[in-house]
Order: C-alpha cells, then sequence, then structure tokens
C-alpha cells in the first residue's frame, strides 16, 4: 500500500495524500478505504482501492458506497464529487462498460504482476507518443 501510494504521487504534486485505510462508519458497521488523496486541479477527492484478483461486479457497489459517504461527509464547499479508481489483476471491459463504472465516477485500471515483455512495452510507448504527437497537431 505504501509503495502504492508513492507511485500515486509521482504523477505530479496536485495529488495531495490524506489517508491509508480510512476507516468509515455506516451504522454500525467499519469500512476502509484503501488509499484517499485529494486532486488540487480537479477539486475532488480520489479513493483508490487495489484488489489482488480480476474485477468483480461486487467492487461497483463497495465503492459506490465510498464515493457516496465521501460525498455527503467529507466534501467540502466548492469541491466536486468524489472519483473512484480500482486497481485490478484482470479486467473484462465488457463487464466494466455493461456496468456503466463512468457513469458513477470510477474507473478501473489493471495493474502487472509481472513485467511485461520489453517488446511489448516499447509498442505501447511508441503508440502513446503518436497519439499525443497527433493530439499536439489537431
Amino acid at each position: 500500500m505504501a509503495q502504492l501510494q508513492n507511485f500515486i504521487l509521482e504523477f505530479g504534486n496536485d495529488f495531495a495524500f490524506l489517508s491509508r485505510q480510512k476507516r468509515i462508519t455506516i451504522g454500525d458497521e467499519d469500512f476502509y478505504i484503501d488509499l484517499l488523496f485529494y486532486h488540487r486541479k480537479l477539486k475532488r477527492l480520489i479513493v483508490i482501492e487495489l484488489k489482488l484478483g480480476k474485477f468483480k461486479p461486487e467492487y461497483k457497489g463497495q465503492l459506490e458506497l465510498y464515493l457516496r459517504w465521501l460525498d455527503k461527509y467529507e466534501k467540502q464547499e466548492g469541491e466536486f464529487a468524489p472519483l473512484g479508481i480500482l486497481l485490478c489483476a484482470e479486467k473484462s471491459d465488457e463487464m466494466v462498460e455493461l456496468l456503466e463504472l463512468g457513469a458513477s465516477g470510477i474507473h478501473v485500471a489493471t495493474y502487472f504482476t509481472e513485467l511485461p515483455p520489453k517488446e511489448w512495452l516499447k509498442q505501447k510507448l511508441q503508440t502513446a507518443v503518436e497519439v499525443s504527437r497527433n493530439k499536439l497537431i489537431q
């Protein structure tokens, strides 16, 4: 969790770390948000949940609960609704699409459990550079 926290902070100085394993209580149950950040430019709280296996539909409900709680009890005046990021070892694009996660302010990303082949990384980097160049030209 600490390594993930440091990795997120490397995205830039607009991310501010707020909490790790933030406890929230709903009714008589305690829940724990893996990582909670604030993004200065976006003016919103960012929840990051790390799942060790592949994406499951029930993760949507869990993260939606956290986002609604934060929106009700933690969001300050002038801030936008919180966003959630689920980091999973695997995801199904079709499942993510059918669950309409983007409409809920939830985004799903995968992480690598082992380093991919060098050629694959090289191709991804080249594609990213081409996409960036095309956006600059437009």
